[in-house]
């Protein structure tokens, strides 16, 4: 389906505490959206479902290993999930079952097909984003490596559904 010309396509990346995975796929994804020269029309945010780190920027090795990528994630800064959020994104990708379930539990009745899970969208076998917070640097570098690949089959994902004509 194309959509108008000037419409923005708005996409939020959703775990835990918004300060490990959903911050570097936003950060990811927006990488990939401006290497597309569509910056101007998808907007990318990240939240979590938890308050622990409200205001807190990314965890450290996070932000690591997303600027050894080139992409700069130390500006973010961690909120939670809101009710409003299912009426101003188009987009919400959890970044494992458990999140899309809790998710699913939030969402307003007929807004259901916003929900998505971000490695629906992978060519990697793996289902769920593993949170990498416990572990040590390497589990930041494979979140990033899967990130990569799932933000390129989600934006092939939005530009056949709304930027390309049928």
């Amino acid at each position: 389906m194309a959509s108008v010309a000037d419409k923005t396509i708005n996409v939020l990346f959703v775990c835990s505490g918004n300060i490990c995975r959903s911050p570097s796929a936003e950060g990811v994804f927006r990488k990939t959206v401006e290497a597309a020269g569509l910056g101007h029309r998808i907007a990318v945010d990240s939240a979590g479902l938890g308050g622990w780190h409200l205001g807190e920027p990314p965890d450290p090795r996070s932000q690591v290993a997303a600027r050894q990528r080139g992409i700069d994630i130390a500006h973010q800064r961690a909120r939670r999930v809101a009710k409003r959020d299912f009426q101003n994104f188009h987009y919400i990708v959890a970044m494992d079952r458990g999140h899309f379930g809790e998710l699913g539990q939030m969402c307003p009745v007929g807004a259901e097909d916003r929900l998505l899970l971000m490695l629906d969208f992978a060519e990697s076998p793996e289902s769920d984003v593993p949170d990498p917070y416990y572990g040590g640097d390497d589990g930041f570098e494979f979140v990033l490596d899967l990130l990569e690949d799932a933000s390129r089959g989600l934006l092939a994902h939005i530009r056949e559904r709304h930027f390309e004509a049928p």
